[in-house]
């Protein structure tokens, strides 16, 4: 949508520009050069807008409710950011995802993008992705995922792991976000499917709402396919919504299992894992 209006209002000054060229063939070339000008002029102050917007954040105030405004700019600036990058998405199976209510949706890591790419295709879910500690200190990402109640979590400390699962809890019974979750727990250099921490189940199993197994491919390519002016084909597959009364009388490590196995068997055996390489 925002890449959109750019292009509009571009091509309209650019409309503007060559009314005022004089009457001849001027415009044959002051249309393409002042679209192209226009177009990066525009890209540049939304970037700088966002910017702005980004350093008006205090990541040390705390944040008691999803923030509608940065809700909003990420709706428009993430997909306009995954065009830029080349980024072809291929969707499958999103017709089921619930349209009302919270729930827990769980996919396999691959890169920083993919939460980008999620909140693209869940744009009224308002999801809050459980992220490592680290990204509260990257630029721009960590203030972002503060306003949209990101929890942190100390992946190497169970009770600080705990205190975040525990919050995750309270947010979705308080019905303030839905939660996202990347259950590998880390990026894996193979990028290739390992076995999950159950505990993330918890939210679901406390909270009694859907879970929403979700696959991604292909999104740790972005960058290098940018560099070297490719698009990056993308497949989002919604695999299934897990109902409540489906996964009740499971455990974490029952319901894991089985969600690990339905993204094992939808993303083939060339992106899972072997037993020797989740060793090492």
């Amino acid at each position: 949508m925002l890449l959109t209006g750019l292009t509009v209002l571009s091509l309209l000054s650019a409309l503007t520009a060559c009314l005022f060229s004089g009457i001849g063939l001027h415009w044959l070339w002051v249309l393409p050069v002042g679209f192209v000008g226009s177009f990066l002029g525009w890209l540049i102050l939304a970037a700088l807008f966002l910017l702005i917007a980004c350093l008006c954040i205090d990541p040390n105030k705390p944040q008691l409710h999803d923030s509608r405004f940065y809700r909003l700019l990420v709706n428009l600036y993430g997909p306009m950011v995954l065009t830029i990058g080349g980024a072809r998405i291929h969707t499958r199976g999103l017709e089921q995802a619930p349209k009302a209510g919270r729930f827990l949706l769980v996919c396999n890591h691959l890169h920083e993008a993919d939460p980008v790419v999620l909140m693209k295709y869940f744009p009224k879910s308002q999801l809050a992705f459980i992220g490592k500690q680290e990204t509260k200190d990257m630029f721009l990402i960590g203030p972002w995922m503060h306003k949209l109640m990101c929890q942190l979590i100390n992946r190497e400390n169970d009770r600080e792991a705990l205190k975040t699962i525990l919050e995750c809890i309270r947010l979705i019974k308080e019905d303030e976000v839905s939660i996202g979750v990347f259950p590998e727990g880390y990026i894996r250099p193979n990028r290739k499917l390992h076995h999950f921490r159950s505990g993330v189940f918890k939210i679901a199993t406390k909270t009694n709402v859907p879970i929403v197994v979700c696959t991604l491919t292909n999104t740790n390519h972005i960058i290098k396919n940018l560099l070297h002016l490719k698009p990056t084909h993308i497949d989002l597959h919604l695999l299934k919504v897990i109902k409540p009364e489906e996964y009740a009388g499971k455990t974490t490590v029952e319901i894991a299992d089985e969600v690990y196995q339905m993204m094992a068997d939808d993303l083939g055996p060339e992106r899972v894992s072997t037993e020797e390489e989740e060793i090492s």
